[in-house]
């Protein structure tokens, strides 16, 4: 494997390390709290603190399958019917596509549930429309709740669903609430069902952390935690002091831990930028005739590494 090749594998590792780190921080109950108070109409005006207490379990983070007839999972045990995420056979299901963090939420009544989804994106992808994979995903959080929320035909006990996408780079601060509408062609009938039950939320982070007031709260919340940018010691003080989270250990741990992911990630890519460049000039050179000598002493390399370069694979001793 050349060195290119090898700083490419090990960036990539490390971009899986931040995008896991990331997932985690995002996966905590205080930061889906904050998310929960600026995106859900249940809870808009309370504490994030009192919602805490509102988050069922523990949120399922990048273990529950997307595609259909894997998402849920109903079994029996000694007569009683057991329903739930599906998170078995991960290793047999290493392919497949999953959630970021999905869990359940407790409403105000106590009584009634929603099924609340976030997902992350780095950026607006280019290989597909973010809107269309969002449909997808509200979708899959409705049909999988049968034989897992709902028996046979009860369809009055679906649970409302939030697929809720953070997305980051972004050219401007935005929040969209995308859901269901109903429009009379003909006459005025009231048909009978809840509208309200598929919701989604697109929620774009520029690249510039905003100002901290009530319109861009949750933004400059998420910019912190998620930033490239920031010191841990900017994020921490951010998070705790201006929002008055907790910062437990473990949460300090991951923000450390992603803050110096950030750091390699850059360094890597510089340094396969600067070696891909230097790679160019020693084919032009060679390219144009000159000497394998002449290559070396124009570039500060040894006659065997520009000769590795030239036949395309790494020396022995690089």
């Amino acid at each position: 494997m050349n060195t290119e090749l090898k700083n490419a594998v090990k960036a990539t590792d490390s971009k899986a390390q931040y995008d896991t780190s990331a997932k985690r921080l995002l996966g905590q109950k205080s930061i889906l709290a904050h998310i929960l108070v600026k995106t859900v109409d249940e809870f808009k005006g309370m504490n994030p603190k009192d919602v805490v207490d509102c988050i069922e379990g523990t949120p399922h983070i990048s273990t529950v399958p997307v595609e259909p007839g894997l998402t849920n999972a109903a079994s029996k045990k000694n007569g009683e019917r057991l329903v739930g995420f599906n998170t078995e056979n991960e290793e047999i299901n290493e392919g497949l596509v999953r959630f970021d963090i999905v869990f359940y939420v407790r409403m105000k009544d106590g009584l009634s549930q929603i099924i609340i989804n976030v997902e992350a994106q780095k950026d607006e992808p280019t290989g597909y429309e973010i809107l269309n994979r969002a449909i997808f995903y509200v979708s899959r959080l409705i049909s999988s709740q049968k034989e897992r929320d709902f028996e046979n035909s009860s369809y009055d006990d679906i649970k409302r669903v939030y697929s809720i996408w953070v997305c980051m780079n972004m050219e401007e601060s935005s929040m969209s609430h995308v859901h269901l509408t109903k429009e009379d062609l003909i006459g005025s009938y009231e048909w009978k069902g809840n509208l309200d039950l598929l919701n989604i939320i697109m929620l774009g982070l520029a690249k510039n952390l905003p100002e901290h007031d009530e319109t861009y709260e949750l933004h400059r919340l998420l910019c912190a935690l998620l930033s490239q940018e920031l010191t841990i010691d900017e994020k921490l003080n951010i998070i705790g002091n201006e929002y008055d989270i907790p910062i437990e250990e473990n949460f300090r741990k991951d923000v450390s831990v992603m803050c110096n992911l950030s750091q390699g990630i850059e360094e890597k890519g510089i340094a396969i930028g600067e070696a891909r460049k230097e790679e160019k000039i020693i084919l032009n050179m060679h390219n144009n005739g000159f000497t394998v000598e002449q290559i070396a002493m124009a570039t500060d390399k040894n006659v065997e590494e520009v000769k590795a370069i030239i036949a395309g694979k790494e020396p022995a001793l690089a």
